[in-house]
């Protein structure tokens, strides 16, 4: 059986080089994060240049995901410097103009609009929430008094967040809109969108992605309070989500966070779309060799709430062991899903459309591999969306995910379970298709039986929903 979560590899200058990348890609990634927020367009081609050239080696899909920074919220430099505050230290937070004459500790932040809405009794965290405020007192529209609720150092040009505000700042800055334009000409495969917090979010980048011809799948990265309040109707607008642990633990008390991941991979399982958990999975991984056992059970658990992906940012962007990271995290994969395969734990009950035939027949074809120990399900699926149910169904088996479209296959590599691969186009039958490539495939022996899902379109038409499914069992001296 092949293991069945996708691991996201982030690249970075640990990880720049083609022998690096091919180690990833021998380690278990199939998927690589570009993260924008660092480096610029000649070391992102350079990434994708050395991800193509892989897949064409190794006859792999490897998806490239590039990752918009979005606004990301950053005090500024007064001339201060770091300076310490302990519990119950008065700070002043303010624009610059206000810096003159105070005589507080003084936090400088030249974004108005983050003033807005600001009030006694709310909490400000900086440093990635290294260090707490909360506000004491509104002084005037652009300053603000803090008392800090914990001790540590304040240094400029940190992130600061106002945990629980929906801020007024558009998820899709000038420079994503820049970036977007060099994604979009190195041909990335998938955008992460941060900081969202509507679902008219993903339909902003969904139109400024439209004006270069492309249109490519979504995932919406939930880091704010407000986009959990509006959750079904981000799920049901974007392509994939991720829970970025990072930014919405600052918004949340930490004691929330397990209960918000869950939430959030339950209600992706429910509709198949895939879902990503990210942020500090094995981060002890980045200057030693070994993870701690809190990551270790944090790793398989997210697995066992029904991840699709897990993905590691600085193990690999800037780790010093890369390629063991994701070996680990391969490892502790095959024991929870051994473990979930053999006791039936974590099976997922989805309750979408099911009334719809195509979803049926597709709920059909994961119950009819386990009952006949399949060696896998072959799914034809035009648009991709049969195989993310099949996949939402958790079988045992793994998923062929046949199509012709490249972007639907490069997709489909985020959904567990599921292997990509390109069937003969020269053949019109989408069932012969999925066929032959069983009888061509290695992958498949002699009596194995596989489970073949396929659409047939209708004369005049060019896709349908899934209208067949079949037991298929490969024998000797078939021709292909």
């Amino acid at each position: 059986m092949d293991r069945h979560i996708k691991i996201i590899a982030t690249l970075g200058p640990g990880t720049g080089t083609y022998e690096a990348v091919k180690e990833l890609v021998e380690s278990g990634a199939k998927i690589f994060r570009l993260n924008f927020s660092h480096g610029g367009r000649e070391f992102f081609e350079e990434m994708v240049s050395i991800i193509r050239r892989l897949e064409e080696e190794t006859g792999l899909t490897l998806t490239v995901l590039q990752d918009l920074s979005g606004p990301k919220i950053r005090t500024c430099d007064v001339g201060l410097g770091a300076f310490e505050v302990n519990k119950g230290t008065e700070v002043m937070l303010g624009t610059s103009d206000k810096f003159e004459g105070v005589k507080e500790p003084f936090i400088c932040l030249d974004i108005p609009d983050m003033f807005e809405g600001v009030k006694v009794g709310d909490s400000v965290a900086l440093g990635d929430g290294m260090i707490r405020f909360v506000v004491t007192e509104v002084e005037d529209e652009f300053l603000i008094r803090l008392t800090a609720t914990n001790s540590g150092m304040c240094p400029p040009r940190k992130g600061i967040t106002f945990p629980g505000k929906t801020t007024q700042l558009a998820p899709l800055t000038e420079k994503d809109k820049a970036d977007l334009a060099i994604g979009m000409d190195l041909g990335v495969d998938v955008v992460a969108m941060s900081f969202v917090q509507k679902p008219e979010d993903i339909c902003n980048l969904r139109a400024e992605m439209i004006q270069y011809g492309r249109r490519i799948p979504i995932i919406a990265k939930l880091e704010r309070v407000a986009a959990l309040n509006c959750l079904d109707d981000i799920i049901h607008e974007a392509d994939g989500i991720m829970v970025a642990r990072g930014d919405l633990g600052l918004e949340l008390d930490l004691a929330e966070l397990p209960v918000a991941q869950k939430r959030i991979i339950r209600a992706c399982n429910k509709v198949g779309k895939p879902v990503i958990v990210a942020t500090q999975m094995l981060l002890s991984m980045v200057n030693s060799p070994m993870a701690t056992r809190a990551e270790t059970t944090d790793v398989a658990n997210a697995i066992l709430d029904g991840a699709d992906c897990v993905m590691l940012s600085e193990e690999t962007a800037i780790g010093q062991y890369p390629g063991d990271t994701v070996k680990f995290m391969r490892k502790i994969a095959y024991e929870i899903e051994a473990f979930m395969f053999d006791t039936g734990v974590g099976n997922i009950s989805v309750s979408g459309e099911k009334e719809h035939p195509s979803t049926f027949l597709a709920h059909a074809a994961a119950m009819l591999a386990g009952k006949t120990n399949a060696k896998a399900i072959v799914c034809h699926s035009t648009s991709g969306s049969t195989t993310r149910i099949l996949s939402s169904c958790r079988p045992a088996q793994s998923i062929y995910a046949l199509s012709t479209d490249s972007i639907v296959r490069h997709f489909t590599n985020l959904s567990l379970g599921v292997i990509p691969a390109e069937p003969l186009s020269v053949i019109d039958d989408h069932q012969e298709r999925a066929e032959v490539f069983v009888r061509q495939s290695p992958d498949f022996k002699e009596g194995d039986i596989v489970i073949v899902t396929a659409g047939q379109p209708e004369r005049g038409k060019s896709v349908t929903q899934t209208n067949v499914v079949k037991l298929y069992e490969k024998l000797s001296k078939e021709v292909s």
